[in-house]
């Protein structure tokens, strides 16, 4: 598994077209293992997401907010067609990482 991995921005599922989760991280393959764990309380815990669907790093965690921020902004078509121009199987890219896949 990749320990070190920069900011990131990330989109998170509970299902395919299910609900979704936007976030920022410094640390992509941490805040996985928390989403999946249940150690961070609020949305994601409440609501059972935590596929991770799409990300992108960036050489910077300011660089990353700005676009979190944005993304953030968009309609849900949009996020959705930023998921499937690379993921059109929602496939739960935390397996890549060495998680169990979800999905």
């Amino acid at each position: 598994m990749r320990e070190n991995f920069g900011p990131a921005v990330y989109l998170l599922a509970s299902r395919r077209n299910g609900t979704l989760y936007l976030g920022v991280t410094s640390h992509l393959v941490q805040r996985i293992r928390q989403h999946r764990e249940g150690l961070i309380p609020g949305f994601t815990r409440e609501y059972g997401v935590k596929m991770l669907v799409w990300f992108e790093q960036h050489a910077t965690m300011d660089a990353a907010i700005q676009r979190e921020k944005r993304v953030k902004k968009w309609n849900r078509a949009w996020k959705l067609e930023l998921i499937e121009k690379d993921n059109p199987e929602w496939r739960d890219l935390a397996g890549d990482f060495g998680f169990a896949p979800i999905g």
